[in-house]
């Protein structure tokens, strides 16, 4: 049987990975969960040392570069790459084995439900991500990508980009195989869309990933995103 490893990247997630962890604990057929933490400055790393987890490890800051050093020292088949402030449907394990009986998949996502139900208008914005990802059989980080650790080898990991680190992996590791899209939701925080609003956070991610696709720099779209205090 495959073994799976999940990986967290964290900073400053104090609030939100406690209820992470804690869905995790007694879900079946995970392997180790590896949490990799950027430089956290309010009390996240130190609550970290008391906890059970598999393994707790410091990395420079950046998602991709924490999600390349929780794969180099997971032991599993499998890798998940989970946000720290999302949840996993409980039989996620078991749909990821599922998928990956067949040989010909190579990684897969979740579609995805808030886990806020106000403002109202969050689950538009669900129906809206849920309908591109069945589409394009693409992905974002925040929907629990998971691949074959092989493939996420051959293709070398994430790039050290600041921004769509995630959205580039896929595309790579589509070259290898199929993509899944399992029906299963994984809850995300709304709390970007509470915060900034739902409306102006969704252009910004849209006119980001526009800038994306046409070619601008991940390094000069974060410094769009630092510049708009997003």
């Amino acid at each position: 049987m495959m073994k799976i490893s999940v990986i967290i990247p964290s900073l400053n997630e104090r609030n939100h990975l406690p209820v992470t962890l804690a869905s995790l604990t007694h879900m079946d057929l995970l392997h180790e969960v590896i949490v990799v933490d950027g430089g956290s400055t309010d009390g996240t790393r130190e609550w970290l040392s008391q906890q059970q987890v598999s393994r707790v490890i410091d990395a420079e800051r950046g998602r991709g570069a924490q999600l390349n050093a929780g794969a180099r020292l997971a032991t599993g088949d499998v890798l998940i790459f989970l946000h720290s402030d999302c949840l996993l449907p409980p039989d996620a394990p078991r749909h990821i084995m599922e998928a990956l009986a067949n040989d010909r998949v190579v990684g897969g996502c979740f579609l995805i439900r808030f886990a806020e139900q106000y403002p109202r208008s969050l689950w538009l914005i669900a129906l809206g991500i849920n309908g591109r990802t069945l589409l394009t059989r693409t992905a974002t980080g925040d929907q629990a990508i998971f691949v074959r650790r092989s493939a996420y080898e051959l293709v070398g990991g994430f790039a050290a980009w600041p921004l769509f680190e995630d959205i580039d992996l896929i595309t790579r590791i589509k070259r290898l195989g199929r993509f899944v899209v399992q029906a299963r939701t994984v809850t995300i925080s709304g709390r970007r869309w509470v915060t900034y609003g739902v409306w102006r956070t969704t252009v910004m991610m849209y006119a980001l990933r526009a800038g994306y696709y046409a070619g601008v720099s991940p390094f000069r779209l974060k410094r769009w995103f630092e510049d708009v205090r997003f």
